[in-house]
């Protein structure tokens, strides 16, 4: 009765990786083919810079676990 179980450490990476691509998905279908006004800086600052730190976060957190 008193065994571990040993959770894949990975899974909430998966799940934040899953959750960044369709939200960089549908957010840049939005931009492009519905006709955002936003200025390029911000279209990329929103799809390029914003998922990259939060990966990176995601990352780091990962590491710092036991």
């Amino acid at each position: 009765m008193n065994q571990l179980v040993r959770r894949n450490r990975l899974l909430p990476w998966y799940v934040g990786l899953i959750i960044v691509v369709l939200a960089v998905g549908y957010v840049g279908y939005e931009m492009f083919f519905v006709g955002c006004p936003a200025p390029t800086f911000v279209e990329l600052i929103v799809l390029l810079v914003i998922p990259v730190v939060y990966l990176a976060l995601m990352y780091l957190t990962f590491i710092s676990q036991e």
